[in-house]
């Protein structure tokens, strides 16, 4: 069950360590919804920032930038039904920006396990409850963490009576199922859709840190981690949390669309922490031992490293880059270790 975390700043912990699994990128999708007049259903998982165009309007009136359904004249209320990545959920983000006289008052979520094709939404008997009926305020952000450890396919929204909301995000871990999986076969332990997460960085600046590890090259220079420029001694730092420990024997480093701020070096650290909380993981402590060596990067290309140390299995890495920069994609290939269990 959710519980309501109060401010937006600084912003909750699942935000930061988790992957949002309503992003179409990792095949999340809108479905449905029972009302979509005013503002189109798919605009509720764009990923970038909603926005507001004050002078902007379609045949059915104001243009706004997320899900708005007609003004409710019967009883009932309003729904939308999504397809997540399947996931563990942590934590959602309920975001009402440039909804201010037209938001729900209220909004609940029901999740449902349907890995066999999609659920019907007014089917009660496939739904929970994920996050209780909350009371929402226009023009704002809510974050609501969740404490649920089962895995999730779809999620349906309810908004009560009717009204709009910009964005959804579900944060939460990606389920990937390994029972399939040679582990003599070599995979990117690190890749969002395998279970890999950004845990902490220093500096995200220009670009967020789970953008290492999505799927695809990058689509532009923003859609990667990128510091801003260093003015005091050190380097930058970014850690991972693998889908599953593993050995590690080939790293990709790739600085695609990154031309006059790439960085000039990097060093890959790897440890295999089964005892520490997330929120302890951090660059100074002691387990850190190097994978690869520092070794120099160049502008807007793919680095393959396979000469790399042999330091057993991990299950996190740090990526330390000098001094600064920014790095489109990371690729960390390798063979999990069946002995111990996947990260969740």
């Amino acid at each position: 069950m959710a519980e309501a975390l109060e401010g937006i700043a600084p912003l909750p912990g699942f935000t930061r360590r988790y992957v949002n699994l309503a992003q179409p990128r990792i095949g999340a999708a809108v479905l449905a919804a029972s009302d979509e007049f005013f503002a189109a259903k798919e605009r509720l998982i764009e990923p970038a920032a909603p926005v507001f165009r004050p002078d902007v309007y379609d045949q059915n009136g104001k243009w706004m930038d997320g899900w708005e359904s007609r003004r409710r004249r019967g009883s009932g209320h309003d729904w939308c039904l999504l397809r997540l990545c399947p996931g563990t959920i942590r934590g959602v983000e309920i975001d009402t920006r440039f909804f201010t006289g037209n938001f729900p008052p209220e909004a609940s979520i029901d999740a449902c396990q349907r890995f066999d094709g999609d659920p019907d939404p007014l089917d009660d008997g496939d739904w929970e409850l994920l996050v209780a009926r909350t009371a929402l305020q226009g023009n704002s952000r809510l974050y609501l963490g969740v404490d649920d450890d089962r895995v999730w396919t779809h999620l349906r929204l309810n908004i009560f009576p009717d009204g709009g909301l910009a964005r959804l995000r579900v944060y939460g871990v990606v389920h990937r199922d390994w029972s399939d999986h040679d582990p003599n076969d070599s995979v990117d332990l690190a890749a969002m859709l395998n279970g890999g997460r950004a845990l902490a960085c220093n500096d995200m600046h220009y670009g967020h840190m789970s953008n290492l590890i999505l799927p695809d090259r990058s689509l532009n220079m923003g859609d990667g981690w990128e510091t801003r420029r260093r003015r005091q001694p050190g380097h930058d730092w970014v850690i991972l949390s693998l889908g599953h420990p593993g050995r590690l024997d080939r790293v990709e480093v790739d600085t695609q669309w990154f031309k006059g701020n790439y960085p000039a070096a990097c060093t890959l650290y790897g440890a295999r922490l089964t005892h520490m909380d997330e929120e302890e993981i951090t660059a100074d402590i002691d387990d850190w031992r190097e994978i690869l060596p520092r070794s120099e990067l160049g502008p807007d290309r793919v680095h393959e490293f396979d000469d790399l140390r042999e330091v057993g299995t991990v299950s996190h890495v740090r990526l330390d880059i000098h001094p600064d920069g920014g790095v489109a994609r990371l690729r960390l290939f390798g063979y999990r270790d069946p002995e111990f269990p996947a990260r969740a």
